[in-house]
């Protein structure tokens, strides 16, 4: 028997094979299908009961099984499970566009939601029926027949495109390594790295070191290396996947996703892509996001120019370089930190194993929110990496199943996310607990070494696991406003606030201890993290509104008289460039988070987050950050809720008041406190 086809609650990752995925998928379709037949055929008159919450408690074993599907297709993927993705894909885009198209369970859900006034629900009841009335409306329920097929089409197309995209990126990222056979060129290189890249060589077949374009290998070399041709081979190898004139190009790809976003938005009545996703963000309008992006730039540009005057001063009077270049620019800036901090990674790395980390977010959850975490490896994961937890509330019950997978293989994606094996409700009078996970992509251990973090990566875990809280405290009683699907500039708010525990004494003390003698992380250094949280903010924040802009000039126009993504990204650059253009690179051509990931006329919310974070985290260290009662309205307001209310209804509860935006540039050091 099919496993996916079974009941279950943990996945059952040990049982599947992937000849399991396409025959269970069709088969769960099916099922689905029949049961939102059963709400069309219902002959009483439509009520929310028997048709709003009917409908949302359609599919869940079809949620389920794709939610496996889709996670191992970005954290141990192969060719046979991304053959099986342009497969499955089209078929969910087409189940998607049955559901959302079909007028007789539009018709019902219209007439609910024409009578909202006249029933009695309650505040989540109701978001839920705006939500699944604007699910249809927004996605082409008021389109004639003609329009419907086009859409469906467009859909298709868009499914397969995004997935190939993905695709190609994982391809170039694992065909590129950088084999060094002489030590003189490691001059430079922490010993960490080059037992890791000793490591990988072995791994292969091969004598010396190998470098390759995961995070882990590529961020130490480019910080670290004095050899300036390999850095420049190494940064331009990056910056070029999937811009190369091979099969994995993806240029064309790039411009057919922007295109067929356009003409969605254009066919269900919106301007561009962006209007049409913004109507259901926080920033409302592309004007907003742009007057937003704007008013960061007018403060942060003329700091990051003076940030790189500097850095251009102190490469010419270090090292005599004349024209700083992008493949100068971490190895600098880490001297630079150096000198004026004593500051670096090295230094800070033994105080962060990868164990101690863990535990110590687990402690800061624990203090915040009562939750405890028991290791227990009888929960069934699909690779020996990943590591398994119950979560237990401050009472002993169980609060959710976790799952946290930290190390970089060749079936796995880059980046860092949190994702979802089973949502959080409350049905049938049990609130049935949520399975979360998270994945990233940290140093391995090596024989003589632990897996050692840098400081970036661990607030990158911090962050990760700030997602996960969204998910585990969710307490609501449907799954589609539970845990983190709330709008996507809020959702960011979770994670980025619990980044701000990593530079706080009372957190480090907690855990940031020497792996090989226990000394607890000395004051001066924690001193010194304080500092290096605003060093080159100028510069990080401009790096920042580029990826912003860029996502912007995609969709918030018609981009069908783009012809050239690199010289339309250069245009999109223009405003927060500050090195000088390298031909053979192109970001657009690996920008996963808008090509392939949910992050479309989104990427704002990095930054719009931050202003809700740095103003929320004022709030804990005015109180302590510790502080329970702080803790408490953080928890019941903003991490239980989900997408119950509106989200700056939500703050507002919270906080007492609406974010302050100063906050986030007070952090920043880009304005006097």
């Amino acid at each position: 028997m099919n496993p996916l086809l079974l009941k279950f609650d943990t996945a059952p990752f040990s049982e599947i094979n992937d000849g399991h995925f396409l025959p269970a998928i069709k088969d769960l379709i099916a099922i689905t299908k029949k049961e939102i037949a059963a709400i069309v055929d219902d002959p009483d008159p439509p009520t929310f009961k028997n048709t709003v919450e009917a409908l949302e408690n359609t599919g869940m074993q079809l949620e389920r099984a794709t939610s496996i599907f889709f996670n191992l297709n970005s954290a141990e993927t192969n060719p046979k499970i991304q053959e099986i993705a342009q497969e499955v894909s089209p078929l969910l885009s087409d189940f998607n566009n049955d559901l959302l198209l079909n007028e007789e369970l539009f018709a019902k859900v219209k007439t609910v939601y024409e009578s909202r006034n006249d029933i009695t629900l309650n505040g989540e009841q109701q978001m839920l029926l705006e939500k699944q009335y604007k699910g249809f409306s927004r996605n082409g329920a008021n389109l004639s027949e003609e329009q419907k097929k086009t859409l469906r089409k467009i859909d298709s197309d868009l499914s397969k495109l995004k997935l190939t995209f993905g695709e190609n990126v994982l391809a170039e990222t694992n065909a590129f390594e950088m084999h060094v056979t002489n030590e003189a060129d490691l001059s430079g290189l922490p010993e960490g790295a080059k037992e890791a890249a000793a490591q990988t060589a072995k791994e292969k077949g091969k004598d010396g070191w190998v470098f390759t374009l995961d995070h882990p290998s590529f961020i130490p070399f480019t910080t670290y290396s004095d050899n300036r041709e390999l850095r420049k081979k190494l940064t331009i190898a990056f910056g070029a996947r999937a811009f190369q004139p091979n099969k994995y190009n993806n240029e064309q790809n790039v411009l057919k996703i922007a295109n067929l976003r356009h003409q969605r938005a254009s066919l269900l009545g919106y301007e561009s892509h962006a209007h049409f996703v913004l109507e259901e963000r926080m920033a409302e309008t592309p004007q907003k996001v742009r007057s937003f992006l704007d008013g960061l730039l007018d403060k942060a540009k003329p700091a990051a120019l003076k940030e790189f005057d500097e850095l251009k001063v102190f490469a010419k009077d270090l090292d005599d370089i004349d024209l700083l270049q992008k493949w100068d620019g971490p190895y600098y800036a880490e001297k630079l930190k150096q000198k004026r901090l004593d500051l670096d990674d090295e230094k800070l790395k033994p105080y962060f194993k990868l164990e101690n980390v863990i535990d110590g977010v687990f402690t800061v959850a624990k203090k915040l929110y009562g939750l405890r975490f028991e290791s227990d490896g009888s929960i069934d994961s699909y690779h020996e990496d990943v590591k398994t937890y119950r979560v237990l509330d401050a009472e002993g019950a169980l609060a959710a199943i976790f799952y946290a997978d930290f190390h970089p293989r060749p079936g796995k994606r880059g980046g860092a996310w949190m994702t979802s094996y089973k949502p959080q409700q409350i049905k049938n009078g049990i609130n049935d607990r949520p399975h979360v996970s998270i994945v990233c992509n940290f140093t391995k251990p090596t024989k003589s070494k632990p897996s050692l973090l840098t400081f970036n990566e661990v607030t990158t875990l911090f962050h990760e696991f700030g997602h996960s809280l969204h998910g585990m405290l969710a307490n609501t009683t449907y799954k589609g406003l539970s845990g983190t699907s709330v709008y996507w500039d809020f959702v960011e708010l979770p994670s980025q606030v619990l980044e701000n525990w990593c530079y706080e004494k009372e957190t480090l003390e907690l855990f940031a201890t020497h792996y090989e003698t226990g000394e607890v992380i000395p004051m001066d250094l924690i001193k010194k993290i304080k500092e290096s949280a605003t060093f080159h903010e100028g510069m990080k924040t401009l790096r920042q509104l580029s990826f912003g802009l860029l996502d912007m000039a995609w969709h918030g126009a018609d981009p069908s008289g783009i012809t050239d993504v690199k010289k339309f990204e250069s245009e999109a650059f223009g405003d927060t460039k500050l090195y000088p253009d390298t031909q053979e690179t192109c970001m657009c051509t690996s920008f996963s988070h808008i090509f392939q990931g949910g992050y479309s006329a989104g990427y704002y919310s990095y930054k719009w987050a931050e202003v809700l974070d740095a103003d929320a985290f004022a709030y804990f260290k005015k109180e302590g950050i510790f502080n329970k009662k702080v803790a408490d309205k953080f928890k019941n307001h903003i991490l239980s809720q989900g997408g119950t209310q509106d989200p700056m209804e939500l703050y507002v509860k919270f906080r007492g008041q609406k974010p302050d935006p100063e906050a986030l540039l007070e952090r920043a050091g880009l304005i006097d406190k």
